[in-house]
C-alpha cells in the first residue's frame, strides 16, 4: 500500500510484534542444510525448488565474489545428499533429473573457484563451515559413483580441496573436544551442525521459542531424527513454526536485535515511535550484567547491547550502560570475550551508548568521559585514508562509515571528530552513482540510505550537499521496496534483515524532508502479515 513516512514507520513497528522471530529473508545456506539434515520435516521439496530457483547462471549460489563460496557449497552439499536418496530411480525421477545438471554446474563453479586462490571472506565460522560442508560433498561424490550419473562423471574421480591457506584443524580439534565430553563455548552452538553425528553430545538445551544457536541448520542438528526421544518436542515445533513449510531465514530469532536496530535507527532521525510496551519490556528485560545477545540461543555481545541501550535511551526508558565494561580491551571494546578482530561498528555504537549516557548526566563518571575521548580516538586512526571505515559485520563501507560518523558527530569530542565526519562526507560525496544511488557492488536502497545518513548528520546546507541528498531522495523513492535487494549482513553467509534495512530507508526520507526541505513522494510499504506457523512438526515419510 502507499502512504507517507508516519504510515510506513507504523507498518513497521506493528511488524516487530506480527513476526515476534523477527524480518529476515530467506537463507541459501540454513535452506540447504534444512534439506540435507531434516528431509523429513514438511515443505522439503519447496525447499529443494527454492534451492534450483537461486541458483547463479554461473552455477553459483548468493553474493558476488568470496561470498558466494559457502552458500554455493551447502547447497550442492543439499543437492547431492537429495540425489542420494532418490538411489537408483536418479536417471527416471523427474526432481533428480533436474538436480543433476544444477550440481554439475555448482561442482564447475566450485572447482574454478578453488583452484583460482579465491579470498574468503571472515564471516563467521568459515574456517568450520568450508571444511565440513567440502568433506561433506566429496564423500557424496564417492557414494554416487554406483550410480553412474552420465553428468557428474567429471568429478567421480577427483575432489573438491580447501581454499589456499585454509584447513580443517579447528574443525577437528572442535569435534574431537566435543566428543570427548567438552563444553561447546556459547558463541559455536550456532554453528552446531558442523558437528555431524556429534551435535546431540554437545550438552546444549534449546532456549526461548525451542532455538539451538538461533539457526535453524543448528536446531536440525540438534533434533537429528524426530523420533531420537521426547527432549526434542520444543525444538521440533519451533523448527516446524520457522521453517513455515518452506525456506527459512538466519539469524532466527533476532528478536533484541531487530527492535533494538529499528528503534535506535528512526529516533535518532528524528521519527516519533510509538512502540508497543511489550517491545520496550522485552529490551529491558533481556539486559543482564553482561548485556543483551541478539536473540535466545546466543551469547550476549556488546554490539546487541550497546543498541539495546541507545534504544531504551531514545524511548525514555535509560539502563545503565555498566554491562559494556566487560568487553573493554586495551585499545577499545570486543564485540564479544576473545573476539578475532577489531570491529569499528561495535566501537562506534559502544560510544553512542556511552555518549548518549554522558549527555544525559549532569555530573556523569569520569571513566566514561575518558571512554568517550578513548573511543573518539580509535574510530578516526581507523578511518581509511579517502574517509569511509569498513568493518567486519557488513559487507559495506556505507554503513561501517555511517555508523562511525553518526557516532562521532552526535558524541566524538574535539577536532578530531569533526574532521573525521568531514572526511567521511567528502568520500560519499565522491562515490555517488549517476543515478543518485550509492552502493559497493550496484547502488541500492539499503547503502543509499546509509550514505544520506552521513551526508545530513552535520546538516550542511553546501550546494554539493544539497544536490546529492536530492538524488539520492529521488533514487530511494523510486526504487526502495521494489529492487533486488541483496544480503550485505555478516553471519554464516550474508543476509539481509528486513525491518532493520527498510527502518534505515525510511530513516533516510525523513531526514531528507526534514533538514534538505525536500518535496514529500510517496513511500511504498506492505504491511508485515504474521506467518501462520503449524501447531505441530509436519513429518514426511523419510
Amino acid at each position: 500500500m502507499s502512504g507517507d513516512i508516519d504510515g510506513a514507520v507504523a507498518d513497521l513497528i506493528a511488524g516487530l510484534e506480527a513476526e515476534p522471530h523477527g524480518q529476515v529473508a530467506p537463507s541459501v545456506y540454513e535452506t540447504a542444510r534444512l534439506v540435507s539434515l531434516s528431509p523429513w520435516l514438511g515443505g522439503h521439496a519447496e525447499r529443494v525448488a527454492f534451492l534450483l530457483q537461486t541458483q547463479r547462471a554461473d552455477g553459483g549460489w548468493g553474493p558476488p565474489q568470496g561470498y558466494a563460496l559457502v552458500p554455493t557449497l551447502s547447497a550442492t552439499d543439499a543437492l547431492l545428499a537429495t540425489l542420494r536418496s532418490a538411489g537408483p530411480r536418479a536417471h527416471r525421477d523427474d526432481v533428480a533429473a533436474r538436480l543433476a545438471p544444477a550440481v554439475a554446474r555448482s561442482l564447475q563453479a566450485l572447482t574454478t573457484w578453488l583452484s583460482a586462490d579465491l579470498l574468503v571472506p571472515d564471516t563467521p565460522g568459515a574456517d568450520l563451515i568450508v571444511p565440513s560442508l567440502v568433506a561433506g560433498i566429496n564423500q557424496h561424490l564417492a557414494l554416487l559413483e554406483h550410480m553412474a550419473v552420465p553428468c557428474l562423471e567429471p568429478w567421480y574421480g577427483g575432489r573438491l580441496g580447501l581454499p589456499t591457506g585454509m584447513d580443517d584443524g579447528r574443525l577437528v580439534k572442535v569435534r574431537q573436544a566435543v566428543a570427548a565430553g567438552a563444553d561447546l563455548p556459547g558463541k559455536l552452538v550456532h554453528f552446531l551442525e558442523v558437528l555431524g553425528p556429534t551435535a546431540r553430545a554437545a550438552g546444549i538445551r534449546p532456549a526461548g521459542p525451542g532455538t539451538v544457536g538461533a539457526s535453524p541448520a543448528a536446531t536440525a542438528a540438534w533434533i537429528g531424527h524426530p523420533d531420537s526421544d521426547s527432549s526434542s518436542d520444543l525444538a521440533l515445533a519451533h523448527l516446524a513454526t520457522v521453517a513455515g513449510g518452506g525456506p527459512v531465514p538466519c539469524p532466527s530469532p533476532i528478536t533484541v536485535f531487530e527492535a533494538a536496530w529499528v528503534v535506535s535507527g528512526l529516533a535518532r532521525a528524528g521519527i516519533r515511535v510509538e512502540v508497543p510496551p511489550r517491545i520496550v519490556e522485552s529490551l529491558r528485560a533481556a539486559m543482564s550484567p553482561l548485556g543483551t545477545p541478539t536473540g535466545p540461543g546466543l551469547p550476549a555481545d556488546a554490539d546487541t547491547t550497546a543498541v539495546a541501550l541507545c534504544a531504551l535511551g531514545h524511548l525514555g526508558q535509560p539502563v545503565d550502560p555498566g554491562p559494556l565494561w566487560a568487553y573493554e580491551t586495551a585499545d577499545g571494546f570486543c564485540t564479544w570475550p576473545g573476539e578475532d578482530g577489531w570491529s569499528v561498528t561495535t566501537n562506534a555504537h559502544v560510544l553512542d551508548a556511552f555518549g548518549q549516557h554522558v549527555s544525559s548526566r549532569v555530573d556523569p563518571e569520569p571513566r566514561y568521559i575518558a571512554a568517550v575521548d578513548r573511543l573518539t580516538v580509535a574510530l578516526r586512526e581507523r578511518q581509511q585514508p579517502d574517509g569511509q571505515w569498513r568493518d567486519r559485520w557488513h559487507a559495506s563501507p556505507y554503513y561501517a562509515t555511517m555508523c562511525c560518523a553518526l557516532a562521532l558527530h552526535d558524541f566524538g569530542r574535539g577536532p578530531t571528530a569533526v574532521d573525521a565526519v568531514a572526511r567521511a562526507v567528502d568520500w560519499v560525496l565522491s562515490t555517488q552513482r549517476a543515478d543518485g544511488s550509492w552502493g559497493r557492488w550496484d547502488g541500492t536502497a539499503e547503502e543509499t540510505a546509509y550514505a544520506l545518513q552521513v551526508l545530513l548528520a552535520a546538516r550542511p546546507r553546501v550546494d554539493e550537499v544539497q544536490a546529492a541528498a536530492r538524488r539520492g531522495y529521488a533514487y530511494l523513492c523510486e526504487t526502495a521496496g521494489r529492487e533486488p535487494a541483496p544480503p550485505l549482513w555478516y553471519g554464516k553467509e550474508l543476509y539481509r534483515p528486513l525491518a532493520i534495512v527498510r527502518a534505515a530507508v525510511l530513516a533516510a526520507l525523513h531526514l531528507a524532508r526534514q533538514r534538505h526541505d525536500i518535496t514529500a513522494a510517496t513511500v511504498t510499504t506492505t504491511a508485515p502479515k504474521p506467518r501462520q506457523a503449524a501447531s505441530k512438526p509436519v513429518i514426511r515419510d523419510a
